[in-house]
């Protein structure tokens, strides 16, 4: 019979840890009391799951809005084992994000960062509830800068600006966690990613190191509003736009215009381009729905338009 030596060399003193390492460890070690499994009831069942992070020591938490719609509460489990009831105080699904509040006990609120100033190729940890493993702890780089997330709620579409990509490893369930930088503070609420074969914002496929985070500047803006009314208010032109390009022009024409709306006010017309909202050039559809976010509602804004060969400029007092 074969004989298998085992091995027997003992070791007293702990294996020093890398640098990389203890920066990751110390980073996850101190935003981790502040992300919570979250679980989305309905009448008493279970309609989904993600993640959050408590921004606030008296019960307010951020998380993505696509987690917790079709939901009417949420129970919010903690690294120390505590499950707290949470109601949703608002969602905005255009830049997807919602608000949770707990009444049930003080929270570790995560220290919030500044998203303005991360760098391509810069550590990132990345903490939530994939697939229902809490807690768990990826960790890569910031890919790219800059990145455009459509969304769409009902009628309304919109382009959320100045995403963060990261190849830290984001699954289905990550959605609403904390993504850090080397010292433990929240750049970014993971939102999306993008798999092979996926088809909502969480993709059904795994990760592929294609992951997106709402930068914590947009977050918090957002954040407050949603305390302080439950809902968030964006401007609105009014139109159904495509991208074209005549090879010399490049714009968001127009396919039609609704009824009431700040374009109908303004005069748009179908088949006018958009070359231009306020100060900023427009080269496409996606750019015009950035374009007009830039703006607060209810205010005058130049739109510039080439109408059968003429220039014109027209002022919309957006929705």
């Amino acid at each position: 019979m074969a004989r298998f030596a085992l091995v027997s060399e003992r070791f007293d003193d702990e294996e020093p840890l890398d640098a990389y390492s203890r920066t990751v460890i110390d980073a996850a070690e101190r935003v981790s009391p502040s992300v919570a499994a979250v679980e989305v009831l309905r009448g008493g069942r279970t309609r989904g799951s993600g993640s959050a992070v408590a921004i606030t020591p008296d019960g307010f938490l951020l998380t993505s809005a696509h987690v917790v719609g079709g939901g009417d509460r949420v129970r919010a489990t903690f690294d120390d084992g505590r499950v707290l009831g949470a109601e949703i105080r608002g969602r905005d699904p255009l830049s997807d994000l919602a608000v949770l509040r707990t009444h049930d006990g003080e929270l570790a609120a995560a220290e919030l960062g500044d998203a303005s100033h991360l760098r391509v190729g810069q550590l990132v940890v990345a903490i939530g509830n994939p697939h229902g493993f809490a807690g768990s702890v990826t960790a890569g780089v910031v890919s790219a800068l800059g990145r455009s997330l459509p969304t769409r709620e009902g009628r309304s579409r919109r382009v959320i600006d100045d995403v963060i990509q990261t190849d830290a490893a984001l699954n289905p369930g990550n959605s609403g966690g904390a993504l850090v930088d080397r010292n433990g503070s929240v750049i970014g609420i993971n939102s999306a990613i993008r798999s092979l074969g996926s088809g909502g914002p969480d993709g059904q496929g795994g990760s592929i190191g294609l992951g997106f985070a709402i930068p914590i500047d947009q977050a918090r803006q957002v954040a407050e509003e949603l305390i302080r009314t439950g809902r968030v208010q964006h401007p609105d032109l009014g139109v159904n736009t495509r991208s074209v390009s005549d090879g010399g022009t490049d714009g968001a024409q127009v396919q039609n215009v609704r009824a009431g709306s700040a374009a109908a006010g303004a005069g748009l017309a179908e088949g006018d381009v958009i070359t231009q909202v306020g100060q900023r050039r427009v080269t496409g559809a996606d750019e015009l729905v950035v374009a007009v976010n830039e703006h607060r509602p209810g205010a005058s804004v130049p739109i510039t338009v080439l109408r059968q060969g003429r220039q014109l400029v027209l002022d919309a007092h957006l929705a």
